[in-house]
């Protein structure tokens, strides 16, 4: 890489938000088809050519690390699909002040690949379940692989990916009747559950707000079972911490549409076709792709070139999304391609 100053101030908004955590999806692809992300026929890929590769997808990092950021989570789609994610994450272990790698996944194939993802360098993992019950898993993924996940789960616990975070959607009418089973469940198998609200993200353009459940919802139904006390210094963290009787078990809740908690964002992200978003409801994008493949530059060059397109595009980030501005518009992107 080339001679590119470390510079922790590239990073900031104009509003001194510093950003330190960046998202990279790695594919667009997916194993299953939750109907909140995606309808069941969905096929409006991104053209393989158009996908960085690994060595464009790790020399992001490299410019993004030489810029300030401390953590790189991996996301899809289902990053698993990706055939070289094991080397990804590797490569990304070995850059100078490597950052820590996380991932989110669905889990589906997590039990061959824990193991080797642990040692490749993965520190943390979240997984994606939405519900226990193997009938309602299907109905809701379009795919009978509820035991895969579950096995998957337990390959990370046993690979040392500590904590093993839990990420579930509540759907009115659909699964929100095992908030508390969830709990209880978490509690048992040592998983960190959080509860996320739904948000307009989906392929389908299918969201509304009266079939989100929303976070005083589910707080006030795991109250009649649970004692829950607030966290404090919940700091850039998307999820409010809450320890559950007592404690140490805690549960997190993220509330993106009704507890917006814009303020303390740190987190950019880069698509799997090399596009820097600002936020996970822009719904305009910076070309880093353009960059990665202008043959013209040097590889100083290029690397400054792509500092200051992450610069650029933090620099004009608004303050919040605004999902409660009347104006909202959702973007034209679904979650599978922008990267959770």
């Amino acid at each position: 890489m080339g001679e590119l100053p470390v510079n922790p101030d590239v990073l900031v908004d104009g509003f001194g938000r510093i950003h330190r955590d960046l998202r990279l999806s790695i594919t667009d692809r997916c194993n299953l088809r939750c109907t909140y992300c995606m309808p069941e026929d969905f096929a409006a890929w991104t053209p393989h050519q158009e996908l960085l590769t690994r060595e464009e997808l790790v020399r992001s990092v490299a410019v993004a690390v030489k810029c300030g950021v401390s953590s790189v989570r991996l996301t899809g789609g289902e990053p698993l699909l990706r055939a070289d994610v094991i080397d990804i994450v590797s490569d990304i272990a070995e850059l100078p002040n490597a950052p820590r790698i996380s991932m989110t996944t669905n889990g589906v194939r997590l039990a061959e690949l824990a193991g080797p993802l642990s040692d490749a360098g993965l520190a943390r993992i979240n997984i994606s379940l939405d519900t226990l019950d193997r009938r309602r898993f299907t109905a809701m993924t379009m795919r009978d692989r509820l035991d895969d996940v579950l096995a998957g789960i337990t390959a990370a616990q046993a690979a040392g990916l500590h904590p093993v975070k839990i990420n579930t959607v509540l759907i009115r009418g659909v699964n929100e009747d095992e908030a508390s089973t969830l709990v209880r469940h978490a509690i048992d198998q040592d998983w960190q559950l959080r509860f996320i609200e739904q948000m307009p993200l989906d392929a389908g353009g299918i969201w509304e707000r009266s079939t989100m459940v929303t976070a005083d919802e589910i707080l006030e139904q795991l109250s009649r079972e649970f004692t829950l006390d607030p966290l404090p210094d919940r700091g850039s963290a998307p999820a409010e911490q809450f320890l559950i009787d007592g404690g140490p078990a805690t549960i997190g809740i993220i509330a993106s549409v009704t507890r917006p908690f814009c303020g303390a964002c740190d987190r950019l992200r880069i698509t799997a076709d090399g596009q820097v978003r600002n936020c996970l409801f822009a719904r305009t994008e910076t070309d880093l792709r353009s960059v990665l493949r202008d043959s013209s530059l040097s590889e100083a060059e290029r690397d400054l070139q792509m500092a200051r397109a992450l610069g650029s595009a933090v620099l004009s980030k608004a303050p919040g999304h605004g999902i409660n501005d009347p104006l909202f518009l959702q973007p034209t992107r679904p979650m599978s391609a922008i990267g959770g």
